[in-house]
């Protein structure tokens, strides 16, 4: 393994809670009652998708990329007001000891690429990152595979050498369909995911580091 994709929400940092109160502020000044199996089906596309997909399905006549403006001033107001907002446990640990490995990391998000690097500057991460990549600039994101398969040609590496890191279903999928090895992070702030596709499923990212170094004594 040479190198490792990330996603960002939920993996890298702990903002699930902040993207679900910021879709259901706009929700709410829609007057759309979503239920919470609908929002399950959002975790992991990207805003725009979720979006257009709600405005289908509510057939409404407001615009997605409006809505897209809407939810990210409510997110951006939350992300800069919310001082508890941190790293996800262990990810700072793992990210540093595959950097001194010589690991490639590329971040492959479905967030916009503004709350990428708000993220990153927050938390000083771009120094260990060889490149990042939004599903939000791309036609069609998670759980569709162009993504990682952008990814690992960012990271130079094929796809057989490349894991990736996930902590939702359509994240997952979006792996499986692109033909690289994905473990599935079960993080408890998003239980609802069921990650029943992921070639492994973790609790702590210790888990990662044990199945590299079992990886390389078997080189």
């Amino acid at each position: 393994m040479d190198c490792v994709l990330f996603d960002m929400d939920g993996v890298i940092i702990d903002s699930e809670f902040l993207h679900k109160k910021a879709y259901y502020e706009t929700f709410k000044s829609l007057g759309l009652d979503v239920s919470d199996e609908l929002y399950k089906t959002l975790t992991g596309s990207s805003t725009i998708n979720a979006f257009q997909k709600l405005v289908a399905h509510f057939n409404l006549n407001e615009v997605p990329e409006d809505l897209v403006l809407q939810k990210r001033r409510i997110y951006v107001d939350l992300f800069e007001n919310d001082p508890s907002l941190h790293l996800v446990h262990g990810v700072e640990e793992l990210i540093q000891y595959l950097y001194d490995k010589g690991i490639t990391l590329v971040l492959a998000s479905s967030s916009a690429m503004v709350n990428i690097n708000r993220v990153f500057k927050r938390f000083d991460l771009d120094k260990y990152f060889s490149a990042k990549i939004s599903g939000a600039d791309l036609e069609r994101s998670k759980p569709f595979p162009e993504i990682f398969e952008k990814a690992a040609i960012l990271g130079e590496t094929a796809k057989e050498h490349c894991i990736v890191i996930e902590d939702s279903d359509n994240g997952v999928a979006a792996a499986n369909a692109a033909g690289i090895f994905v473990v599935g992070f079960r993080n408890p702030m998003a239980s609802d995911q069921t990650l029943e596709h992921a070639d492994q499923v973790i609790t702590d990212f210790k888990e990662i580091r044990t199945l590299i170094d079992a990886g390389n004594s078997a080189k």
